[in-house]
């Protein structure tokens, strides 16, 4: 079984790489977004409209991190509930 290797890092770890997840989302997110919609134009000027799919696929890379940030937020609020108790 793998090792959570989120239970290793302390709290002040865990917020600071929520941060920089949350920072690498809105980074590649903005870029892939506006590459998206440069493809969107140029698909529709040239009437190719096969480019479409390839750019939905670019803007699914974005899950993985999506995913890292929700175990990241997950670990938070377990911390959060057992400090509670």
């Amino acid at each position: 079984m793998k090792k959570n290797s989120l239970s290793d890092l302390g709290s002040e770890q865990l917020v600071t790489k929520k941060k920089s997840i949350t920072n690498a989302i809105f980074g590649f997110g903005t870029v892939l977004l506006l590459s998206f919609l440069i493809l969107l134009y140029f698909a529709i000027a040239n009437k190719n409209f096969k480019l479409i799919p390839i750019g939905v696929g670019c803007l699914l890379t974005l899950i993985p991190l999506f995913i890292a940030r929700n175990q990241v937020n997950t670990e938070i609020k377990s911390r959060e509930s057992e400090y509670v108790k």
